[in-house]
Parts: structure tokens; C-alpha cells; sequence
């Protein structure tokens, strides 16, 4: 049974407003609570640790499957291993994403392990949102870790979101392209008063033709604390792009740390970073048709990470 908390929870970080369509697991507390299986995608428990096999039949279009997960108990604390099998050809959307809840004084920990294995010519797109809430002194603790192995012509769209609540989080991303492979992830995060947000990306583009765009959108607020670093590793004849652009407001610290790793004299690579405040002329302009400050502020923050 899922909660009024637990429901709310799932509308932040899967959009879930009730149970979906197709395939999904729903996670809460440690234990599935809901699944579903469809005829191209099926959904196996691990029997040797905590986690689930999704396996895709080739060929598959158009599906999608959910997996969230939810904590709303303090203190717990949980590593779960997930693992993607993306038939050849297929195209499919995978929604993932964490929210916890936490209104204890224990902190609650949910640290998920996530590979993917994208068959020829296969096309995903792949959603993780994190959120945070509760009022209690426990933390709310998110260290993803996501694994991405491509084979020959397929293509992999990931959106990265955390926009609130989460007290620390370090997110490890590591990928291999073969050739023709195309990856293109887009990360928008948020941090405020004390909280910490590391974002590691190591992309090895191995194959002929293979390339990659890692994107970064960042706020930062009060006293916290964002680090990105992207490693992009060309092996081949390839193109690597990798970009932060982050907005820093208060006693903040963004810190972007480049590194671009040429190994063949026609590998292409480009890292762009950009720190700043918010332009005095972009408030004021929206303060003359009637906004305060604060509304303003907002108003670009929004739209910055939209």
C-alpha cells in the first residue's frame, strides 16, 4: 500500500499521479510495492543482492518503464543494483529517480548502482530525478552511480535533475561508446544552505564516429557546495563536448574541474565552464514590470534551469 507521502514522492520524481501504464517497480522503504510486466519488457528480481533485471526484447518501440524509489522512514540506509538490458533496435523511455522523506533524526541513505547495456542501433532516453524533504535533523543522502556500456550505433539521451531537499549527493558516471555511438546527458541541480553535490562524468569515446555532449545547469545557493568534474576520453576519431554553466549566489562554491584525454590526432574534444551571479540588468528589468527582487531572482533561476 502507498501512502498520501509516499504519493507525493512519486509525483516529484516520476510524475506519477497514479499507477502507470506498462512496465514499472515501485519501490518504498526497501521492499516492492508495485510491478508490472509487459510483453517486450520484463522486470527480475536479483536473487544474490538487492535489485532488479529489466530486459528489453530487440525490436521494442515506443514503451516505457518506471522505477522509483521512495523513502519515507528514517534511518534507512539501502544500495540497490540495477541492471538495463536494451534489445538491438529498440526504443524505449526509462524513468527513474529517488525521493526521500525524512522527518527523523536518523539519516536515510539511498545509494543506487545502475548499468546499462544498449544493444546495436538501440535509442534510449533515460530520466533520474532526485528530491528531498521533511523537516527532521536526519539527512537526506543520494549517491547514484550509473554505468553506460553502448554498442555500435546506438544512442543514449540522459536528463540528470535534482532541484531540492537533497542533503548530499555523489554522482558517478562512467561510459563506453563503440562505434558510431552517440551519448548526450543534460544535468540541472540546485543546492542550498549547507548542502554538497559532486557530479563525476568519465566518457570513453572508443569507436570510430562515437561522440558525447555532457551538459551541466547549476544553482547555487547559501553555503553550498557543487563540484563537476567531466573526463571525456577520446580513443578514436570522435567529437567530446562537456559544459558547466552555473549561477552562484551568496557565500556559494561551484568548482568545475576539465580534463580531456586525446588518444588518437582526430579525436575532437571542447570543455566550456561558466560561473557567475545573476546580471544586475536581468533584475532589474524584471523588476520594472512589477516584480521584488526576490521574485525576480526566482523567475530567472527558474527559467535557467528549465
Amino acid at each position: 500500500m502507498i501512502d498520501d507521502i509516499q504519493k507525493n514522492i512519486l509525483r516529484e520524481v516520476a510524475d506519477l499521479y497514479k499507477i502507470p501504464k506498462g512496465a514499472y517497480n515501485i519501490r518504498a522503504n526497501s521492499q516492492s510495492v508495485a510491478r508490472n510486466t509487459t510483453a517486450n519488457i520484463d522486470i527480475i528480481s536479483k536473487t544474490d543482492k538487492s535489485g532488479i533485471d529489466i530486459r528489453i526484447k530487440p525490436g521494442t518501440k515506443n514503451e516505457a518503464v518506471h522505477i522509483p524509489v521512495v523513502i519515507s522512514e528514517t534511518g534507512i540506509k539501502e544500495v540497490v543494483y540495477n541492471d538495463f538490458y536494451i534489445g538491438a533496435d529498440s526504443d524505449v523511455t526509462i524513468i527513474a529517480g529517488c525521493g526521500i522523506h525524512n522527518c527523523g533524526g536518523q539519516d536515510s541513505q539511498h545509494d543506487g548502482v545502475h548499468r546499462f547495456f544498449v544493444g546495436r542501433n538501440a535509442r534510449i532516453r533515460y530520466i533520474e530525478k532526485h528530491y528531498g524533504e521533511g523537516d527532521g535533523p536526519g539527512k537526506r543522502l543520494l549517491n547514484p552511480v550509473t554505468e553506460v556500456y553502448q554498442e555500435e550505433g546506438s544512442y543514449v539521451e540522459m536528463e540528470m535533475v535534482q532541484i531540492k531537499g537533497v542533503d548530499n549527493t555523489v554522482r558517478t558516471t562512467r561510459a563506453e561508446l563503440a562505434a558510431g555511438a552517440k551519448m548526450v546527458v543534460h544535468e540541472r541541480l540546485m543546492t542550498h544552505g549547507e548542502q554538497q553535490a559532486t557530479s563525476n562524468y568519465d566518457v570513453a569515446l572508443n569507436g570510430e564516429n562515437s561522440s558525447a555532449d555532457v551538459s551541466s545547469r547549476s544553482v547555487a545557493r547559501d553555503n553550498s557546495l557543487q563540484v563537476f568534474e567531466a573526463n571525456i576520453i577520446g580513443n578514436n576519431v570522435c567529437s567530446g563536448h562537456a559544459e558547466c554553466d552555473a549561477i552562484i549566489m551568496d557565500k556559494a562554491r561551484v568548482i568545475s574541474i576539465p580534463k580531456l584525454d586525446a588518444n588518437c590526432v582526430d579525436a575532437a574534444l571542447i570543455h566550456e565552464a561558466a560561473i557567475g551571479k545573476i546580471a544586475g540588468e536581468q533584475l532589474i528589468k524584471l523588476m520594472t514590470l512589477g516584480l521584488t527582487e526576490q521574485e525576480a531572482e526566482e523567475q530567472i533561476i527558474s527559467g535557467f534551469l528549465r
